[in-house]
């Protein structure tokens, strides 16, 4: 996002998070409302137009959505999602973007009010990797032809009584509705979430073997000084790269392994 969509969003996230703050809001249950919110708008193209419509004023806006989710949702979904049309949007596609981002945010700070969010985190991590290396689960996940009713089945035999019910609502949110987004994409987007709510990065290590925890601790010390902020592993194994690790955070790459090493000595001697 950009511009005034992208503040809009950062008030939506402050306003989600003050919400949050009272014990007595069911985060969860705040998820789940925001997510079908996030459906109407992505299918009623003609009301999110409205609802993003710059001529007209914002308690009108925000009028309009109280007229038609209460009583359908909980009154702080609806506060939520008025405080939203109040704001102003580049583009009406935003305002489902951020009605979707505000809904996984609400089930990641549940998940940390339940003591559950290193578990969620790992799980979305390590289903991401076996999904990306079955092609057959991938597409049966991605085939567009296939109903939410059966996806949802799918998953459910995947994760059901293995993974945190957080993690399953997340995961089956994205495959049922994914608006455009690869189910790798959709997962790191969770990933960073998780990892903005605890105010550190992700760092994605590729190494040959299981790093050993004194390793682990090593490493994450090492760069947590060199980016300023607590830094999470998410750690895939790859006999591939024979030794070393790899580690890549947002854009940023740094390879140490003997993979990347003897392909720079090969490259020198071609040259």
């Amino acid at each position: 996002m950009i511009g005034a969509s992208r503040e809009a969003l950062a008030a939506g996230r402050e306003n989600l998070e003050s919400l949050t703050d009272n014990t007595s809001v069911d985060s969860a249950k705040l998820a789940e409302e925001l997510a079908a919110v996030t459906v109407l708008l992505d299918r009623e193209v003609s009301l999110r137009r409205v609802l993003t419509d710059p001529s007209r004023s914002g308690q009108d806006k925000a009028q309009l959505v109280s007229s038609l989710l209460s009583g359908q949702v909980s009154g702080e979904s609806v506060d939520l999602v008025a405080g939203l049309v109040r704001s102003r949007w580049s583009g009406s596609r935003d305002l489902v973007d951020a009605a979707e981002e505000l809904a996984a945010y609400a089930e990641i700070i549940a998940a940390e009010k339940a003591g559950s969010l290193d578990d969620v985190e790992d799980e979305l991590f390590r289903f991401g990797r076996v999904v990306a290396g079955s092609h057959e689960l991938r597409s049966a996940l991605t085939e567009p032809k296939a109903g939410a009713v059966e996806k949802t089945a799918l998953i459910k035999k995947l994760l059901g009584g293995r993974a945190n019910p957080g993690t399953v609502r997340l995961v089956t949110s994205l495959v049922t509705n994914p608006r455009g987004r690869s189910l790798e994409q959709g997962l790191e987007s969770y990933s960073k979430l998780a990892a903005a709510r605890r105010g550190r990065v992700v760092a994605l290590v590729t190494a040959a073997v299981p790093l050993s925890d004194r390793q682990k601790e090593r490493l994450t010390t090492a760069l947590g000084g060199l980016y300023g902020r607590q830094v999470h592993l998410n750690i895939d194994i790859d006999p591939a790269v024979v030794g070393g690790v790899r580690v890549q955070i947002g854009d940023e790459i740094i390879d140490g392994t003997v993979t990347s090493r003897l392909e720079g000595a090969r490259q020198a001697l071609e040259g």
